[in-house]
């Protein structure tokens, strides 16, 4: 249980003012079609999260040892750091969504910005520090989706109430306190 509310509470601040999210807005300003917008979504969560868990679980299940508890532990506090660098969808980058349809394009377009995003990131590390897949993905796509409905039915006025720097600044400490407490775990 610990795993899934873990990485749901992670996952969902650290998703705030992502560029997903921003892409999220993009894509239900362009179609207004919430719902293919948010089954693309899920299911493009799913299976990069999946995959990512799998990848964090299968690594710390071979590199086990101080050493590598050491660098999860450090990787959650890069994390905490790097979300306190907000992220912008670029206008050349934003999609063109007029061929495929909603559910297709957001489908795609979640899938590979989420290839390396900080989400992502955060998903190897939370799937090494937890090795448990099902209950880290469940937890990490419930983030997703906690933090993106909303922004499909109310994007950017959502943006503009919620104090994004606040957000961020709240999911960095998190992480940065995941981070220093693995870290007393594996010296101890």
């Amino acid at each position: 249980m610990e795993a899934f509310l873990a990485s749901t509470a992670i996952v969902a601040l650290a998703e705030m003012g992502d560029k997903t999210q921003l892409l999220a807005i993009v894509l239900a300003a362009r179609f207004r079609k919430p719902v293919p917008i948010i089954l693309g979504i899920l299911v493009a969560t799913l299976a990069n999260h999946a995959v990512a868990a799998l990848v964090g679980a299968q690594a710390a299940a071979i590199l086990e040892g101080a050493w590598f508890g050491t660098l999860v532990a450090i990787s959650f506090v890069a994390m905490g750091l790097w979300t306190l660098i907000p992220d912008k969808l670029d206008e050349d980058g934003a999609p063109r969504p007029a061929r495929f349809g909603a559910f297709l394009t957001t489908l795609v377009c979640f899938f590979l910005v989420e290839i390396g995003d900080k989400t992502q990131v955060a998903t190897i590390a939370l799937g090494a520090r937890y090795q448990d897949v099902v209950a880290v993905t469940a937890g990490t796509t419930l983030g997703m989706m906690l933090a993106n409905i909303p922004a499909v039915f109310l994007g950017e006025a959502l943006l503009r109430r919620i104090p994004l720097k606040v957000v961020h600044i709240v999911a960095a400490t998190l992480f940065v306190a995941i981070g220093v407490a693995m870290l007393v775990q594996v010296r101890s």
